[in-house]
C-alpha cells in the first residue's frame, strides 16, 4: 500500500472508532442516574458510619457538564473493544507470524488485566472517601460537601492508576520478547517491585487494617513476579545472540590449541 492509502485506511479506521464512541455515549447518557447511584456508593458507605458527607453541584451549567463528562467516560469505556479491534486490524497487515502473535498476546492479556486494574480501582475509591471524610468533625453542624467534577476526576485518576500499574507486567514481558529487557535484569530489581507495590497500595488505598494493603500489595507483586518467570523461561529457550555463544556463565568457551594455531600459520606460510 502506499502512503495515501495508509492515510486512508488510517482515517476509516479512526471515523469507525469516533461513531462507536458518539453511539455509545447516548447510552451513557440515558445510563446516568445508574452510574451515578453507582458511583455514589462511598458516600453511602460513609453515611453508614456515622459521617456527614454528600455531592455537590456549584453552578448553573455544573449538571449539564458533568453528565456530558460521564457521557463520554461511559462511552469511551463501552467503545474499547472496537477501537482495540481497529487498531489491530489496522496494524495486522504489517507483521510477521511471530510479531503477530507477541501482539495478539498482549492484547489479548492486557485489555482484561486493565479493566481487572479499573475495577480494583474503583473499590480503592470505596476505601479511600470513608477514610479521607474521618477526619472532618464530626459535630452536629458541620456536613462537608465534596464538588461532584472534582470527585469524578478522582475517581477517574485513580481508576486509570490502577489499570495502568496492572498492564505493567505485561508490558514488561512484550519488551523481554522484543529483546530489549532480560529476565535477570528484571529479577536483580525484585527489592524495588516489592517496595513500589506496598507504596502505590498504600498512598492509593489508605485503609487502617493491615488485610487490605497486604493482598492488593500481593497481587500486585504477583503480577510482577509471573512476568519475570515468563521473561526467564523466554531467556531459557531463545537465549539473545552474541553473549558468550550462547553458553552459561561458569561453561568456558572452547578454543584451539597452540599447536593447532602454529599448524594453520605454517599452512598460510606455505
Amino acid at each position: 500500500m502506499s502512503l495515501g492509502e495508509h492515510l486512508t485506511e488510517l482515517r476509516n479506521r479512526l471515523l469507525i472508532c469516533a461513531i462507536a464512541v458518539v453511539v455509545l455515549s447516548v447510552v451513557g447518557w440515558f445510563a446516568f442516574d445508574w452510574v451515578f447511584e453507582a458511583l455514589k456508593r462511598p458516600f453511602r458507605l460513609a453515611e453508614a458510619q456515622g459521617m456527614k458527607a454528600d455531592l455537590n453541584f456549584q453552578g448553573v451549567g455544573t449538571g449539564l457538564n458533568v453528565q456530558l463528562q460521564m457521557s463520554a467516560y461511559v462511552g469511551l469505556l463501552l467503545a474499547s473493544p472496537v477501537i482495540m479491534l481497529q487498531t489491530w486490524l489496522f496494524v495486522m497487515p504489517g507483521l510477521h507470524r511471530n510479531e503477530r502473535r507477541y501482539a495478539v498476546g498482549f492484547f489479548g492479556s492486557a485489555i482484561p488485566l486493565f479493566f481487572i486494574g479499573c475495577a480494583a480501582g474503583y473499590w480503592a475509591v470505596n476505601q479511600l472517601i470513608p477514610v479521607l471524610l474521618s477526619f472532618t468533625p464530626q459535630v452536629d453542624q458541620v456536613v462537608q460537601y465534596i464538588r461532584y467534577d472534582e470527585y469524578l476526576t478522582l475517581l477517574i485518576k485513580t481508576m486509570l492508576a490502577f489499570g495502568i500499574a496492572f498492564v505493567i507486567p505485561v508490558v514488561m514481558v512484550l519488551l523481554n520478547f522484543m529483546g530489549l529487557v532480560r529476565g535477570r535484569t528484571m529479577l536483580k530489581a525484585w527489592r524495588w517491585i516489592i517496595f513500589i507495590s506496598f507504596l502505590f497500595t498504600a498512598v492509593m488505598v489508605p485503609t487502617p487494617e493491615p488485610i487490605t494493603l497486604i493482598a492488593m500489595s500481593t497481587a500486585m507483586s504477583s503480577l510482577f513476579f509471573g512476568a519475570i518467570v515468563i521473561a526467564l523461561l523466554h531467556d531459557r529457550r531463545h537465549p539473545p545472540e552474541g553473549e558468550d555463544g550462547g553458553l552459561d556463565d561458569d561453561e568456558a568457551s572452547s578454543i584451539e590449541s597452540p599447536s593447532r594455531l602454529d599448524e594453520d600459520e605454517d599452512e598460510d606460510r606455505r
